[in-house]
C-alpha cells in the first residue's frame, strides 16, 4: 500500500479506532451510577479511556497522594483511587459541595474507605496555596478550563520531583486546533500548551484520549 492509501486506512480507521481505545477498560457500578449522576446534573465527565490513563498513570508513579481540581461526581475520582497505593488519599477540590456529596457516596458504593479521600469544597485557586508544597505524586486538573495556567503553576509546587501533572479537555471539542479565531478559553489552551512544551522544568506528553489529555512529569533536577 502506497503512503496515500495507507492515510486513507489511517483516516477512515480513526474513529472506530478511538472508540475500541476507549471502551477497553470496563467500568464498574460505581462509575456507572456517578456518570448517570453526572449526567442528570449537566456536568461532563471524564471518558473511560481518559479514566483508564489516569487509573494507570497514578498506579505507574505509585501515588500515595493526589490533588484532583474538579470532583464532579467522582467518575475520575474513582479511576485516580482505583490507580493508586492502597494507603493513598485523594484529596479532592471542587466549588459545588452538592456534586462532592454525590462522589463520597460512589466512594463508598465502591468499598474505599472514608479516609481514602478528602473534600474541600472552594475555588480551586482559593484551596491550592493551602496545601503543601512537594506533598503529592500526581495533580489532576479538570477545573475552569480558563486558569489551567494557573493551575500548572500551583502544580509545580504541590508536585515532588518525579511527580505527574494532567490536564483534562484539552481538544475542547477540536476547538484547540481549528484555525478559525479561538475564544478566550482555547486561547487559554494553547498557551498552556505552548509553556508546558517549552518548559525546561517538563516532561510531556499530550494523550488522544477523550478530550485531549496533556501530561507532564516535573524532572528531577
Amino acid at each position: 500500500m502506497d503512503s496515500r492509501g495507507q492515510e486513507r486506512a489511517i483516516t477512515g480507521n480513526r474513529q472506530t479506532s478511538w472508540a475500541f481505545a476507549d471502551a477497553f477498560v470496563a467500568e464498574d457500578e460505581a462509575l456507572h451510577w456517578a456518570r448517570e449522576r453526572a449526567r442528570e446534573a449537566g456536568l461532563r465527565s471524564v471518558s473511560a479511556g481518559t479514566g483508564a490513563a489516569l487509573r494507570l498513570l497514578a498506579a505507574t508513579a505509585g501515588a500515595k497522594a493526589i490533588a484532583e481540581i474538579g470532583t464532579g461526581t467522582g467518575v475520575s475520582g474513582l479511576h485516580l483511587l482505583h490507580g493508586m497505593r492502597a494507603d493513598g488519599v485523594l484529596t479532592t477540590v471542587d466549588i459545588e459541595p452538592e456534586c462532592q456529596q454525590f462522589a463520597r457516596q460512589a466512594f463508598r458504593t465502591a468499598g474505599f474507605a472514608g479516609n481514602r479521600a478528602r473534600f474541600i469544597p472552594g475555588r480551586a485557586l482559593d484551596v491550592l496555596p493551602r496545601l503543601a508544597d512537594g506533598g503529592y505524586d500526581l495533580v489532576f486538573c479538570d477545573g475552569d478550563r480558563t486558569e489551567y495556567l494557573d493551575y500548572l503553576g500551583e502544580s509545580l509546587r504541590l508536585l515532588r520531583p518525579g511527580g505527574l501533572v494532567a490536564f483534562e479537555g484539552i481538544f475542547a471539542d477540536g476547538r484547540t486546533v481549528d484555525a478559525s479565531a479561538p475564544p478566550a478559553e482555547v486561547q487559554r489552551l494553547r498557551e498552556l500548551l505552548r509553556t508546558v512544551r517549552e518548559s525546561q522544568l517538563l516532561l510531556p506528553s499530550l494523550l488522544p484520549v477523550g478530550d485531549g489529555l496533556l501530561c507532564a512529569v516535573k524532572r528531577d533536577r
